[in-house]
């Protein structure tokens, strides 16, 4: 195969009946800017397995300190090691969970959703929610210590199962207990 320089940039056109803008070919660089807060982006599908929390803590410690966020580090691996545990502990129809790092509005939120569904039987709902409260009884604590604010509700259509949350706030004043 040979190229031939071309002043002109190419594009692909789209498909019939596909609308949109064409598609720059090549396709531009990377991105190769260092990483900031205000990048921080990241989800994972991970095993519902024992090794999972300190799977998920070893990877957000590595992607908070090279976003720069050292100082949320300390209470974010912990709060994500309370709700991956949680969520593989509550996993029963499939193999994974799905974790979610994102920093916005000057604040880290962590999402992690496993498949546990809402139970139709109150008293069942009733006791599982306790379940739950009691497993994330440590991650209250500490996100009440950080001014921030989690929860666990179903997961919004179209998945199903549950979602649990962390938000930390971004104030560098965190110390260890």
């Amino acid at each position: 195969m040979f190229t031939t320089p071309t002043p002109f940039p190419l594009t692909l056109a789209p498909s019939p009946g596909v609308t949109g803008a064409p598609v720059p070919c090549p396709p531009p660089p990377p991105d190769s800017s260092t990483p900031t807060p205000e990048t921080l982006a990241y989800s994972l599908t991970l095993p519902a397995a024992l090794a999972t929390p300190a799977l998920a803590r070893t990877c957000a410690r590595a992607l908070l300190q090279a976003h720069g966020l050292e100082d949320l580090t300390a209470p974010a691996v912990q709060a994500i090691g309370e709700l991956t545990a949680t969520a593989c502990r509550f996993t029963t129809h499939s193999t994974e969970i799905y974790l979610s790092l994102r920093y916005r509005d000057d604040a880290l939120r962590i999402t992690v959703y496993d498949d546990h569904p809402t139970h139709t039987n109150p008293r069942l709902a009733d006791h599982c929610q306790a379940r739950r409260r009691s497993q994330l009884r440590l991650l209250g604590c500490l996100v009440r210590t950080c001014a921030g604010n989690w929860g666990y509700a179903p997961a919004p259509p179209p998945t199903t199962g549950t979602r649990m949350w962390a938000t930390l706030p971004h104030t560098p004043t965190y110390t260890a207990a």
